[in-house]
């Protein structure tokens, strides 16, 4: 087994992948190097397994749909002068098979072997189902 870790992360306010996708494209131009980036207050204790090829899991309506690595953690404090952690990601979304995940706060590890597969490409860029039947299909284990 590889020895790197990932976070899964719910995408509040996403409708969809590619609505993650169009929100992080306006944001990152506020960065230097314009890569995406999500602000957590919480630092990740196991930083050195994430930066060994884990990626971020996004949960979108109920559902893990897409999956980012993770490039690097910076540090960065807030206007309220507190810490936080930058979790650096590579642009690129790679489009997963669909998992049921329950409301949780903040981002959670996730091992290899409990994430789901990418998509192959040729369905990456499939019309995306209807949200009942992608949470109905993920219930049962289809997707």
């Amino acid at each position: 087994m590889d020895n790197y870790i990932n976070l899964v992360k719910l995408s509040v306010g996403s409708e969809s992948v590619d609505s993650l996708i169009a929100w992080q494209d306006s944001y990152r131009q506020r960065f230097p190097d314009g890569l995406p980036r999500h602000i957590t207050r919480m630092w990740p204790k196991r930083e050195a397994e994430i930066l060994n090829g884990g990626s971020i899991f996004w949960v979108i309506k109920g559902v893990i749909q897409c999956r980012q690595r993770v490039l690097r953690l910076d540090e960065v404090t807030g206007e309220d002068g507190i810490r936080r952690c930058a979790i650096v990601l590579n642009p690129q979304v790679h489009r997963t098979q669909g998992a049921q995940k329950r409301p949780f706060q903040g981002w959670r590890y996730l091992k290899p072997e409990d994430s789901p597969a990418d998509l192959p490409e040729s369905r990456a860029q499939d019309d995306a189902l209807p949200e009942d039947l992608n949470r109905a299909l993920a219930e049962i284990g289809v997707l």
